[in-house]
């Protein structure tokens, strides 16, 4: 039986575990102890922190690995390019996914190769942080380099807020500096690709549903996303040239956009595929398990990223605008052909957290259906039939 080792057991992880096993792979999870709905469903854990490549590579080389994979974080893909560079493995390199994990170091080769992308500067001391402010054109963006789901990132429009983003963001990163880069005012968007013997497989722009903190964080997508040709073009120049400045191959893909006047500027490249629902409507969009494909690559047996459809379809999480617990969680839908899926990540009488980040969920909703418009109703008629109740806590 061949082994798949799949990086995390958080519940981005679970769809892709449950489709390794239905696959009839032997899979092993690995991931720091936790109260993860992954580790119930492996063959084998490890628990031990997906950032220590060392680690990894050693528990990899002891297993006799066939395949390494994530899905929805950033923070294991430099341990997966350690292993498949130790290993032989199809997978994302060491060297690409270091660029593609790392903001400073992405946004760097992004300049060199001439991807369009935000102004920047790189700052380890407060001093330089109101450097930046005067250099830079506000409002800005002060982002720590090593963190995926919208963490450590503080939009600032006036001076006075330096010192609070400078202390949010030097927490949230494990490193001595981040950058802060000028906020460009336009729509923000998002692409799924895949990259795959140095040829790219598909581009899926994607609509963004965002929700609005410290700074701007997606709770839900939908395809398709409805751009004049000239952005498309863009999108897949803008794409490519990404790939290229990172040298990513046999990997997902997870892009971040804002578009002003009708030109595409990057804002990040994820050597993985997305989180908040997005593998599911790669899925439903295009006709294939887009989970299965990923399995697939890092086996190096035949993915498969022929589109069978064009299906309309979208996905939102459910959150709260307060922490505390959960008093009434109930699902008031009955069955419907244009329902997908609708889960809940947490129980009544379960302790929540005030959305802030993508990983402060109670749960998801997908849905299809005929049009664009049709769907994103349908989107909010299921929303409406959904009740949650949350008692506030000290």
């Amino acid at each position: 039986m061949r082994k798949l080792m799949i990086l995390g057991a958080g519940i981005s992880q679970v769809p892709l575990i449950k489709v390794a096993k239905e696959m009839g792979l032997f899979v092993i999870v690995v991931s720091r102890n936790g109260n993860y709905p992954g580790f119930a469903l492996a063959d084998k854990v490890y628990y031990e922190d997906t950032t220590n490549t060392d680690k990894i590579v050693e528990i990899a080389e002891w297993e006799q690995i066939d395949g390494i994979c994530t899905t929805g974080t950033d923070v294991a893909v430099k341990s997966i390019g350690k292993v498949v560079d130790t290993l032989g493995l199809s997978g994302v390199s060491y060297d690409s996914a270091k660029l593609s994990s790392n903001k400073w170091e992405m946004k760097q080769a992004f300049m060199e190769h001439g991807v369009r992308t935000a102004n920047f500067i790189k700052v380890n001391k407060k001093e330089e942080a109101y450097h930046a402010f005067k250099a830079l054109t506000p409002p800005l963006i002060f982002k720590a380099v090593d963190n995926g789901a919208s963490k450590g990132i503080v939009k600032v429009s006036d001076a006075s807020q330096v010192d609070y983003a400078f202390e949010v963001v030097m927490k949230a990163t494990k490193l001595d500096f981040f950058i802060i880069e000028e906020f460009i005012e336009g729509t923000e968007f998002g692409a799924q690709a895949f990259v795959y013997d140095n040829q790219i497989q598909f581009i899926m722009p994607h609509g963004d549903l965002m929700f609005y903190g410290d700074t701007g964080v997606p709770i839900g997508h939908y395809v398709p996303y409805d751009l004049p040709d000239e952005v498309v073009k863009d999108i897949h120049l803008q794409v490519e040239e990404s790939i290229r400045s990172l040298g990513v191959n046999n990997c997902a893909i997870n892009a971040d956009f804002i578009m002003r006047d009708h030109k595409v500027y990057v804002l990040e490249i994820g050597g993985r595929a997305g989180a908040t629902c997005l593998p599911e409507l790669v899925s439903t969009y295009y006709g294939f398990d887009y989970y299965e494909q990923i399995v697939r690559a890092a086996l190096r047996t035949n993915p498969e990223f022929h589109s069978h459809s064009s299906q309309p379809c979208a996905c939102e999480l459910l959150i709260s605008n307060e922490a505390g617990e959960i008093l009434k969680l109930e699902n008031g839908n009955g069955n419907h052909e244009d329902i997908i899926q609708i889960s809940f990540d947490y129980n009544q009488g379960d302790i929540i957290n005030k959305f802030r980040v993508g990983t402060d969920r109670i749960g998801q909703v997908i849905v299809k259906g005929r049009s664009m418009e049709e769907t994103m109703n349908r989107l909010e008629e299921i929303k409406a039939n959904i009740g949650i109740e949350i008692r506030a806590v000290d």
